[in-house]
């Protein structure tokens, strides 16, 4: 799919944003985890999500979806069933990685792979503690790559400390501790996001969180929970940086997950000057919401690095854009684990931003971006990345002329109606 995005006059109007990815997730595998019903209202509709369901049904777990309302049976700890065939977590890492930590307990055998991009990913930093904990479970170029066949076993709990922050790594292991003989602990070298934390507190586990230091005592059982998954943040981004670089905005953004551990984007955002305000804060399902109003912005460059970047791994390319904007010099270091996104998400992003004018150096673990550039419409693709197509569709709101993006369809993994909610706020 190609699509066409010219510079507009203006950019108002209200949004609000699909319900956050990784709280879906989460909520529909802990729900499929616990005994009894629970029922799940603004799922987020994007591919990877729906592949997290696929699999789940897979496994035995009755999943409806009614009216926009998700309703998960669960089978409990024991009621998971073999499933007839591969698993398929498409392009969803979030979907294969929390799911080998549920497998790798089950007593039977399982065999999950993904797309030909999910299959390039890392994946012995989640084979090595799942091993450890003694699940027998293996995998491609040395136990490296996807597929992965994993046959489950009664796991012991481990004391961890994984490679990378990395929220994924975190939930696999701890929802392998939810099974495991003996408690579960996980020391990250900085703080990853803390949905998964949040969700199995309020279904009754007993969890101790201290900094970047997780310590899970298994259960007996789960407690479902109803929750109404909040906006997501990474896709609010899109229209945060949208209002902040053009020159005649104005978008109030409803009901968005503020998480501490999601908000860099905000952050940065204000950090380079941008007119942003947060308003009507409030608590729902035990994760924070506001509404937020950002308007055009005079932006400055900034350096970013460190453990700011797990805050804003998903929303680096949005920086990398509204930094070839902003008055200044932009740094951004630390950020190595972008090269193994759904895309070398470094690479492409430089190298698409640079079509359209932007002044950008490429460094092995990040990026330097030169800013105050005039921005020019030319074609682009989005290597399959959907976070890179709505980068480049925010970047032809403000080039000159006309951006033609191939691949536009990537959009559809997280944010389906993205398009949609352009085309309404342009008008």
């Amino acid at each position: 799919m190609e699509k066409r995005v010219k510079g507009c006059p203006s950019l108002k109007g209200e949004v609000t944003p699909p319900g956050d990815k990784s709280i879906s997730h989460r909520a529909v595998i802990l729900n499929s985890i616990a005994s009894g019903k629970a029922r799940i209202a603004n799922f987020s509709s994007g591919d990877d999500c729906l592949a997290m369901i696929s699999c789940l049904r897979a496994l035995g777990v009755e999943i409806i979806e009614e009216s926009g309302l998700l309703t998960v049976s669960g089978v409990g700890r024991e009621g998971f069933a073999e499933p007839a065939d591969v698993l398929n977590a498409r392009n969803s890492g979030t979907t294969m990685r929390l799911l080998a930590g549920l497998l790798a307990a089950q007593p039977f055998l399982s065999i999950i792979t993904g797309d030909e991009s999910l299959r390039s990913r890392p994946m012995a930093r989640l084979i090595h503690p799942l091993r450890t904990m003694g699940a027998g479970i293996w995998g491609r170029e040395y136990d490296s790559l996807a597929p992965l066949a994993i046959r489950g076993e009664q796991l012991r709990g481990i004391d961890y400390t994984p490679p990378v922050a990395s929220a994924q790594l975190k939930s696999a292991i701890l929802i392998a501790g939810l099974f495991a003989e003996g408690g579960t602990t996980v020391k990250e070298p900085a703080a990853s996001r803390d949905h998964t934390e949040r969700m199995l507190g309020a279904m009754g586990t007993d969890l101790q969180h201290d900094g970047t230091k997780v310590a899970l005592s298994p259960p007996t059982s789960l407690s479902p929970i109803d929750i109404t998954i909040p906006g997501d943040i990474s896709s609010a981004a899109f229209w945060l940086v949208a209002a902040a670089i053009h020159p005649n905005a104005s978008i109030k953004i409803i009901k968005t997950g503020i998480n501490p551990t999601r908000t860099g984007i905000i952050d940065v955002l204000l950090e380079m000057g941008a007119n942003l305000r947060i308003k009507n804060e409030r608590s729902e399902g035990g994760e924070p919401v506001a509404d937020l109003e950002v308007e055009s912005s005079e932006l400055v460059g900034t350096q970013i690095g460190g453990s700011l970047i797990p805050r804003l791994i998903d929303e680096i390319p949005l920086i990398a854009l509204a930094g070839s904007l902003a008055r200044g010099t932009t740094t951004i270091r630390d950020a190595q684990e972008l090269r193994v996104k759904e895309s070398d998400r470094i690479g492409v992003t430089v190298k698409e931003l640079s079509k359209l004018g932007a002044d950008i150096e490429e460094l092995p673990d990040g990026m330097v971006i030169h800013g105050g550039r005039e921005l020019k419409g030319a074609g682009c693709h989005s290597h399959h990345d959907h976070r890179l197509a709505m980068t480049l569709g925010i970047a032809g709101l403000v080039a000159q002329g006309e951006t033609l993006i191939h691949g536009a369809e990537a959009v559809d993994v997280s944010y389906p109606g993205f398009w949609q909610d352009m085309d309404r706020l342009t008008q």
